[in-house]
């Protein structure tokens, strides 16, 4: 499915976002910008996609960072932005639920709008703390079910009837665009999401909501 859609991936994401998109992500790097300044930091964005959120790590950064992700097409398109823009990250592609790299071998690792789609939220967050250094974080950047009645009857609208048909006609696979609103539905809540990430080891998880709670920012440490 994510093969299908890689290369009207970005214009889509920009244009059914109405451009919140690169808030959510600017707002990520700045919460995680202490971190990826301290010299020799290494982090990982994993299911990056075509590398948004990889790209501006590693402007905050000011080097280049790790990118991984299973979709081939997608790398493709990370590849060729990461050429253009005269970048240096690397990319490799991998299973999130079992990453090529050794314990505690990360300062920091990311996901942004990926780690729902992995096959089993509780092995991921347990992989994610395994190939961090002590001392590391993980941040989840992921859709979420807004808490208040306006915003969650006008998404539920928008993200039902306009997300699809947009997606759909632009894309021409109206079934991914139908899979992203099933699949925000059936993600954990932030607490829910929160006390997973406790449960698999980590320490002083906090989580931001944004735009409304539409969008959740999870950030947890490994001891």
């Amino acid at each position: 499915m994510f093969a299908r859609v890689a290369g009207r991936y970005d214009l889509l994401n920009h244009l059914l976002s109405l451009q919140i998109d690169r808030y959510w992500r600017r707002r990520a790097v700045r919460r995680l910008g202490p971190m990826l300044r301290r010299p020799g930091v290494l982090a990982l964005d994993i299911c990056c996609g075509t590398g948004d959120l990889l790209l501006a790590l590693e402007a905050e950064r000011g080097a280049g960072v790790l990118g991984s992700d299973f979709c081939h097409p997608m790398l493709l398109e990370a590849r060729r932005k990461i050429a253009r823009r005269r970048r240096a990250s690397v990319l490799f592609e991998a299973d999130a639920l079992s990453l090529p790299l050794a314990d505690g071998s990360l300062d920091l690792i990311t996901a942004a709008f990926g780690f729902r789609n992995l096959a089993n939220y509780q092995k991921g967050l347990q992989e994610m703390r395994r190939v961090l250094k002590p001392g590391g974080a993980a941040a989840i950047l992921e859709f979420s079910q807004p808490g208040n009645r306006l915003v969650a009857a006008l998404y539920k609208f928008y993200s039902a009837r306009i997300l699809p048909a947009v997606g759909g006609f632009i894309s021409g696979d109206r079934a991914a665009y139908r899979y992203l609103p099933d699949s925000v539905r059936r993600f954990p809540t932030p607490e829910q999401l929160a006390a997973a990430m406790n449960a698999a080891g980590f320490s002083r998880v906090e989580f931001e909501r944004m735009s409304g709670g539409i969008v959740t920012l999870h950030v947890g440490h490994r001891l």
